[in-house]
């Protein structure tokens, strides 16, 4: 996609939906407002079109690069989950809820789903945002203190939860719960297929729940099959 500063907002979101979710991280009015060329808007709002034109050029980039994740160290491994998937995790949960709110309200009388959807997202968010703080407070520095146990050979540190296996247990299930739900939003959504006619807004919310669901679908498997077996098999073999 060529962004050129004559380009209108609207005109750009028409051509990738995706692109809204920058407008709205800069305040820029897509929806009813679209029709202002990019070059005045970043007048406007005081914006450097440079900034703007690169990142609206990039946002059909890979959430995440074809790394091999099974070979990386395990500290390695829980800093990329914290800095790139719960980072992404809370950066975008209020923009979606933002998204859903106005959808739910202005589009509910005629779309009971996405009155629905608004209620499920706001539960999974709340679901989210309590599992990341267990594990960045909990689990993952204890996987971390086994790590360094191993490396200085010194004692294994104490829990309060026994075995690794309890939390890990308890993340999964949530892990679990969290994919239902998505799973269920997807489904009320025709696989976040907007319907015929729908605004700018409308659009932009399936399009974000859809790059959401597929960010949290690797951020489980980074941890359900990759981090959390390691760090099961680590503990056992310090407590041998």
């Amino acid at each position: 996609m060529t962004i050129t500063e004559h380009k209108t907002v609207a005109e750009i979101v028409t051509e990738n939906i995706k692109t809204a979710h920058i407008f709205k991280k800069h305040g820029i009015d897509f929806c009813c407002g679209g029709g202002i060329s990019i070059k005045r808007v970043c007048v406007d709002k005081n914006i450097d079109f440079n900034i703007l034109e690169k990142e609206l050029s990039e946002v059909d980039q890979l959430l995440n690069n074809a790394y091999d994740y099974n070979s990386w160290d395990l500290n390695f491994l829980i800093d990329h989950i914290v800095n790139i998937h719960h980072t992404y995790v809370e950066e975008n949960i209020p923009l979606l809820l933002q998204y859903s709110n106005k959808v739910a309200k202005v589009h509910g009388a005629h779309y009971k789903e996405v009155v629905t959807i608004n209620t499920l997202f706001f539960e999974v968010a709340q679901e989210l945002s309590t599992h990341m703080k267990k594990e960045e407070h909990i689990l993952f520095p204890y996987i971390k203190e086994l790590i360094n146990a191993e490396k200085e050979n010194t004692t294994p540190p104490l829990s309060h939860f026994g075995t690794i296996k309890n939390p890990i247990k308890m993340m999964e299930y949530e892990h679990e719960s969290a994919g239902d739900i998505l799973k269920e939003i997807a489904k009320l959504s025709n696989n976040y297929t907007p319907p015929e006619g729908a605004c700018n807004t409308f659009k932009a919310l399936y399009s974000k729940l859809n790059e959401f669901e597929q960010d949290l679908h690797q951020h489980i498997h980074l941890e359900n099959n990759i981090l959390h077996p390691k760090a099961v098999k680590l503990e056992q073999k310090i407590n041998s």
